[in-house]
Order: C-alpha cells, then sequence, then structure tokens
C-alpha cells in the first residue's frame, strides 16, 4: 500500500472519518442482549466485530505506513524518542488486532456448532465466553484510539515541520 499526502488536511480528514466511525462502535443493542439473544442472532453480532476487527488491522498497517514514511524526516531526538515509543505500542496494539481476530474465529465456530448442536455445548458457558470478548474488544477499540492519536499527532508534527522548511526554502 502507498499513502500520498501532501499537507495535512487530507490527514486531518482521513482522521475526523476515523474518528466518528470509532465514536459509534457499539458491540450490542441493549445491556441484556447476550442472554436475550439467539445464536443466529449473536452469530451475526460476532460477524460484525470480525468485520470491525478487520477494519482495523487494516487501519494499523495505514498507520505502520505513516510512521515509516515520516520516520526519515525525524532529526529531533526527542521525537525520535515519540516515534519509537509509538511503533512499541502499535506493535502491542497489532498483536491484540491478531488474538482478538482468531478469538473472534473461536467463537464464530463454538456459534456453529451450537447452532448445529444444540445439546452438545454449556449456553451458558458459551455465553460468558461472548461477554468476555465483548470486554476484549472494548479494550482493544480503546487501546487502538489512543494510539492512533498518537501516531496522528507525531505525523501532523512531522508534516507542519516539513511544510515550514518547505516556506523557508522558498523565501
Amino acid at each position: 500500500m502507498t499513502y500520498v499526502i501532501l499537507n495535512s488536511k487530507p490527514l486531518i480528514y482521513l482522521y475526523t472519518k476515523i474518528f466518528n466511525i470509532m465514536t459509534n462502535f457499539r458491540y450490542r443493542p441493549k445491556d441484556n442482549y447476550i442472554n436475550e439473544a439467539n445464536w443466529n442472532q449473536l452469530y451475526v453480532l460476532t460477524e460484525h466485530w470480525k468485520s470491525d476487527v478487520l477494519f482495523y488491522n487494516d487501519d494499523l498497517k495505514f498507520s505502520h505506513d505513516l510512521i515509516d514514511k515520516y520516520f526519515l524526516w525525524i532529526s529531533n531526538k526527542e521525537n525520535i524518542d515519540k516515534v519509537q515509543d509509538i511503533e512499541i505500542n502499535l506493535l502491542k496494539v497489532d498483536k491484540q488486532c491478531a488474538a482478538l481476530l482468531k478469538n473472534i474465529n473461536t467463537h464464530l465456530h463454538h456459534i456453529a456448532e451450537l447452532i448445529e448442536h444444540p445439546f452438545l455445548y454449556n449456553s451458558q458457558k458459551f455465553r460468558i465466553e461472548h461477554a468476555q470478548l465483548e470486554d476484549d474488544l472494548a479494550q482493544f477499540v480503546k487501546d487502538f484510539r489512543n494510539n492512533r492519536k498518537d501516531v496522528f499527532q507525531i505525523t501532523e508534527h512531522l508534516i507542519k515541520r516539513e511544510e515550514l522548511i518547505q516556506q523557508l526554502e522558498a523565501v
């Protein structure tokens, strides 16, 4: 994937769009949904979670690309340290994302088994697993947002610095 950012406006637009998607992230329609929903409804909900996590996974790749592109422009030691911290946190969020995706796929398999063979699995144990997966997803989204904010802040700083240098060279 190649991303070209000529100025900070596309970056700000993209950040705003992603922020709006993430702030509207909704896990379930109502508080007791896990206990009241049938297996097909929980399967559909979990498929939505999987779709969201795949989107976040693509976005994490974009974050890596941004950092890789702008890391070359950093000369200030303080900024280098910030970017390294962000990259370390980004790798942690990557691992979280991969583990979450694996757990969602396992969970989808469990739901499919419950639909096909309703008496072979403990439905209460499954619902506890579902609630834990939802909690894990909520923590992942929180960590993702924090990391995303950091990536955009340092990138925006570097873009502004680059624009200032170009303006000074033009004089």
